[in-house]
């Protein structure tokens, strides 16, 4: 059986369509589908809705309200933990994304050549004003968290119950679970599609949501603002002794004459540089720190056998 989890906010108006997508796809499952949908402290009706519509529908569902807005990687985590079945997939509520990408990865699932499988954007049906931000967005995703993300970006995937297992076992707070899916290995396949124009209301995806975004994936998957800090600093202290020298031989020969300003700029250029690189060290160690503290296991097991002799 398929579980599907679909993180619900600010979708009221896709509802009916979704429904009538879910019973396409669980006709063509013969009714191997099981439907989590998790409300996220959505202000609209969607809870009514669904709590209304829910029973008379074909499939198994569950409906899961949460008590306020914790974001679409809680809701999709609260998701994955109440489902049943023995593969998982993950599906947006705006239907931008094909229902039928979903019926594809759990083939691939129950075809046992991938744990994982992951659609990937090949294009976006969108404007143009919105493709190029994301466009940008996912380019410095790339460069600097997780370099074997797809230049589209991933919103939906599938995985069997040993990946969900693992991923939740990664329980922590302002984190990228797509980031952490990409972390966790395991056999993954990718899936190309077309993402679709958004007919129903309006992407709560905004600028400020794509920032906090980057920013929670930087800090807790790579080292590179301290990284940063020290080549600064490095680079700083080192200017600092060139331009000493400099200041030194224009004082020499009388370029500079006011008393005391050679020493105070040699002083202000070397310490800022060496303080930037004290912080990186300090950095470094605060890093190491802070990986502990999110315990994350030091390996994960694809595969174990026991052969008997």
């Amino acid at each position: 059986m398929l579980t599907l989890v679909i993180p619900v906010y600010r979708n009221e108006g896709s509802i009916h369509e979704l429904l009538k997508a879910i019973n396409t796809m669980n006709q063509e499952m013969t009714g191997g589908l099981e439907v989590v949908f998790v409300i996220d402290g959505s202000p609209d009706n969607c809870y009514e809705i669904l709590r209304n519509l829910l029973p008379s529908q074909r499939f198994m569902s569950q409906l899961v309200l949460l008590s306020r807005n914790f974001g679409s990687f809680s809701a999709i985590r609260a998701g994955l933990a109440s489902g049943n079945g023995d593969n998982f997939a993950v599906m947006a509520a705006d239907l931008q994304e094909p229902p039928e990408l979903v019926v594809k990865m759990n083939q691939m699932l129950l075809a046992d050549d991938a744990d994982i499988v992951v659609a990937v954007r090949e294009n976006r049906d969108d404007p143009l004003f919105t493709k190029l931000p994301a466009a940008l967005f996912w380019s410095l995703y790339r460069r600097f968290v997780v370099p074997e993300m797809p230049s589209g970006g991933v919103d939906i995937f599938a995985c069997n119950r040993v990946f969900r297992d693992q991923l939740l076992q990664l329980d922590e707070r302002h984190s990228s679970l797509i980031a952490q899916v990409f972390w966790l290995g395991f056999r993954r396949k990718h899936i190309d599609y077309i993402r679709r124009v958004r007919h129903h209301g309006k992407s709560a995806w905004t600028l400020r949501k794509k920032i906090n975004y980057m920013m929670d994936s930087v800090f807790s998957f790579t080292d590179l603002p301290i990284r940063i800090l020290m080549r600064v600093g490095v680079t700083a202290t080192l200017f600092s002794g060139l331009f000493g020298l400099f200041v030194v031989i224009a004082r020499a020969l009388n370029y500079i004459d006011v008393p005391g300003y050679a020493a105070i700029i040699v002083l202000i250029v070397f310490f800022g540089g060496l303080n930037l690189f004290a912080l990186g060290i300090l950095g470094s160690y605060a890093w190491r720190t802070y990986e502990n503290t999110k315990s994350r296991p030091l390996h994960v097991v694809l595969r174990q056998h026991e052969f008997n002799s």
